[in-house]
């Protein structure tokens, strides 16, 4: 793996870091299985790239894409908690829906932001190489995205939604309205989702209809791989963990690209592949690890 795969890895571990930390949200902490990432995350990609052709600040389109992915996640949670529609149906249903929304959005299956202003012009500007520029500006929406979530879960809302994942009945029992604790806390973590895609189409120069397939894969080997290596016994290492698995991922996907075994070589196609290999490995390996210690 050359130096620029490498830092080209760790660029994408970490903005997908913001996806991964929305997935941990409600997998982990509210235990409801949601895939609206995969359609929310292009939501706020779309939602961005197309606030900036308008002339709208950068900045301030993170801030709608944000908003965006929030009410995305909180049809997902309503139709679960006030339709009654089991959650992973009613997050596939609004995944299925948000491909119309977007190409709508759009105007067609794709947006282009060359010679648009980004995010990162302000620190490219400082005379930092784009590559750079985009790890910076990635591990300071990163950390303090994770930074405000920790904060966020040891408020009392925050100890609410904790609450709700672990023993909704209790939760109950104490007057806490679960129904609305859930909308809130999918609508978060489907906002930052949307963050993700909203930087990610900054970066690329682009946004695209199809960017977010297989989004929940990934997330989800993020989620395991950072569990298995750096622990989850806090709030703070869960969260940590995921972050550092988001790059973790992306540098192990990076290395798996570039190994050549005589005349076969893994290509781009089999990224899937890959994926369900390390998601295997990161399941087992603590297992495997149990039974080392105990001989």
């Amino acid at each position: 793996m050359t130096v620029y795969a490498a830092l080209g890895a760790i660029e994408q571990g970490l903005v997908y870091g913001i996806m991964v930390i929305g997935v941990y949200l409600t997998f982990r902490i509210l235990d409801f299985p949601d895939l609206t990432v995969d359609g929310s995350l292009p939501l706020g990609a779309s939602i961005s790239a197309v606030a900036i052709t308008s002339g709208i600040n950068p900045y301030l389109s993170l801030v709608f894409a944000l908003a965006g992915g929030f009410v995305a996640g909180m049809i997902t949670a309503i139709l679960n908690t006030k339709f009654k529609i089991l959650h992973l149906l009613a997050s596939i249903l609004t995944m299925i829906a948000l491909y119309s929304i977007n190409i709508r959005i759009m105007g067609g299956p794709n947006v282009a932001l060359l010679g648009s202003a980004t995010v990162f012009d302000p620190v490219i500007n400082w005379g930092i190489p784009g590559q750079y520029a985009g790890i910076l500006i990635f591990a300071i929406f990163s950390v303090s995205v994770t930074a405000f979530i920790v904060w966020f879960l040891k408020t009392e809302l925050g100890l609410a939604i904790l609450a709700t994942g672990d023993n909704p009945r209790m939760i109950t029992s104490l007057g806490v309205n679960t129904h609305a604790v859930i909308i809130l806390g999918v609508g978060l973590s489907n906002g930052l989702v949307a963050l993700s895609g909203a930087l990610i189409a900054q970066n690329q120069g682009a946004a695209d209809v199809g960017m977010g397939i297989g989004t929940i894969i990934a997330g989800l080997a993020s989620v395991i791989i950072g569990e298995t290596i750096f622990g989850d016994n806090s709030v703070l290492r869960a969260f940590i963990a995921a972050l550092l698995g988001s790059v973790v991922y992306r540098l192990a996907i990076a290395l798996a690209l570039g190994v050549e075994f005589g005349d076969f070589s893994f290509n781009p196609s089999d990224l899937n592949l890959i994926t369900a290999v390390l998601v295997i490995f990161a399941l087992i390996a603590p297992g495997i690890k149990k039974k080392m210690v105990a001989r």
